[in-house]
């Protein structure tokens, strides 16, 4: 892992390359079917849902586990903020984080709990 949180050097080095999006380019839409998730090197990603900003990706955090997670469709659209490079992890990339390095199972969990709660404290 590296200082921010997340090893995108060895998800590279392991033969998973980084894609890069442009300021208000879509990442995914809601209703997308989709097979991974995705980990932000640099920029920022706008989480969006009818028109609002339900949270903003920074570098180190990752956006879209459900789907790869459960395999439903996007329950969002993710829209980058800035010029933004992430790493695309699918099922495979995801078995190689945690097989690699099973706090990273831990720390996902943890992310999606905060997002949860903060979710049930703004109803």
């Amino acid at each position: 892992m590296s200082s921010d949180g997340f090893d995108f050097e060895g998800l590279v080095r392991a033969g998973y390359p980084l894609q890069q999006f442009q300021s208000g380019e879509r990442i995914f839409v809601s209703g997308d079917e989709g097979n991974a998730m995705y980990a932000v090197r640099t920029g920022s990603v706008a989480i969006m849902s009818a028109g609002e900003v339900l949270e903003t990706v920074r570098p180190g955090e990752t956006f879209g586990e459900l789907t790869l997670i459960d395999g439903s469709p996007r329950g969002a659209t993710a829209i980058a903020r800035e010029p933004t490079e992430v790493a695309v992890i699918d099922e495979r990339a995801f078995h190689f984080l945690v097989e690699r390095n099973p706090s990273f199972a831990l720390d996902l969990l943890r992310r999606l709990s905060r997002r949860l709660r903060a979710m049930n404290e703004n109803r």
